[in-house]
């Protein structure tokens, strides 16, 4: 596929709970993250083109999150999204094939704001979405960046940061 561009969808893992004797990597979602997940789902079908691939961390709480957006495209559970800084998430996109013209990416803060932020070309971006990842990138959060070219070579300042919404 030779798409004049890709579309990107950053997503941070819905609101975690906390329970006793759990360590981090196992925490699951509270009743609250698991309300706004699917409200995410919602948008993500509603204002994004349809998804072929994920890319989902392997905590608990983000293949919950994936869980309860009910996308049904295909997904790669990844032990390096959980942790991960901007630059191996970057990384792990640029692995994806190009036959892939929508990819989401479920992880963590501060990787998700790290990249978006990062990826996102100052003049060609939303400048608003921009100072609103750059103050919080709360829970359910999602970033949308189009893409030219293959994701290969996605880098640094290369996308145009066209949306950043927050299901509530």
């Amino acid at each position: 596929m030779t798409a004049p561009h890709r579309t990107l969808i950053l997503m941070r893992h819905a609101k975690s709970d906390y329970p006793n004797g759990v360590v981090d990597h196992d925490r699951p979602l509270a009743p609250r993250g698991i309300r706004e997940a699917g409200v995410a789902g919602d948008w993500l079908r509603a204002n994004v083109p349809p998804i072929d691939l994920v890319l989902c961390s392997s905590a608990t709480r983000t293949r919950q999150t994936l869980d309860r957006t009910e996308v049904t495209a295909p997904v790669t559970y990844s032990e390096r999204l959980y942790g991960a800084t901007a630059g191996t998430t970057i990384d792990e996109i640029n692995q994806v094939g190009d036959d892939i013209a929508t990819l989401l990416v479920v992880g963590h803060e501060p990787t998700m704001s790290h990249v978006a932020l990062g990826l996102a070309e100052p003049d060609h971006s939303d400048t608003d979405a921009a100072e609103r990842i750059a103050i919080k990138y709360p829970t359910s959060a999602i970033a949308v960046l189009r893409v030219p070219g293959g994701w290969s070579g996605l880098q640094l300042s290369s996308a145009e940061l066209t949306a950043f919404h927050v299901p509530r």
